[in-house]
């Protein structure tokens, strides 16, 4: 497995994506420092996801940051991407790490403790915290965990964690206080009219924490 670091994970999403195309976005972001990228869609064929995929990977591959993909093992086998993220409704973990082998990266959400206590009998790479926050750009998610939700996860777990939802410069430091190893952004990135420079501002604030 190759190595990862946590510390500013972007999570795509088009939607909110006003600005520039997906792959100029991803490009920025990683030059400002973006440490882990993760596609994540909802709302497009498979073709078009694995197409998408094959691109991403491209720019990733010269950067050397990971690239992972959201939900769809067939993708990450597909692409060969560098691993897979899941949630708490996807395949379940010990089929996906079957299917995917241990050399890959593989993230597993968790909503409460008890999530969290379940995937410390996982072998798991790293687990999300999620959602710290309410956020438009997660939907049908669970009650946000706030700040002491993180503090118990990271209490207990065995595991690195990113926190996730409605993460943004004003707040990532109560999150990585509260125990994250990491924060993961969708909106403070992909909205942006400057990826580079929001990724630069984030990941500099981490470094000064």
């Amino acid at each position: 497995m190759r190595p990862f670091d946590l510390s500013l994970y972007l999570v795509t999403d088009r939607n909110p994506s006003l600005h520039f195309p997906l792959e100029k976005i991803v490009e920025e972001a990683v030059e400002g420092g973006v440490t882990m990228v993760q596609l994540r869609e909802k709302d497009c064929t498979s073709r078009e996801f694995y197409e998408i995929a094959l691109r991403l990977k491209r720019i990733l591959l010269r950067h050397a940051v990971p690239f992972i993909i959201n939900d769809r093992v067939d993708i990450a086998l597909a692409c060969d991407a560098d691993g897979l993220h899941i949630g708490q409704s996807d395949l379940p973990y010990p089929v996906v790490r079957t299917l995917l082998g241990k050399e890959k990266i593989i993230g597993l959400s968790v909503e409460n403790v008890q999530d969290a206590l379940v995937a410390n009998s996982y072998d798991v790479d790293y687990i999300a915290f999620s959602p710290v926050f309410g956020t438009p750009t997660k939907t049908n998610t669970a009650c946000p965990l706030g700040l002491e939700g993180v503090r118990e996860i990271s209490a207990i777990s065995d595991h690195p964690g990113v926190g996730i939802g409605g993460l943004h410069a004003a707040n990532i430091r109560d999150v990585l206080e509260a125990g994250a190893d990491g924060i993961a952004v969708v909106s403070a990135i992909m909205s942006s009219p400057d990826p580079r420079q929001s990724a630069m501002q984030l990941s500099n604030l981490i470094k000064n924490l």
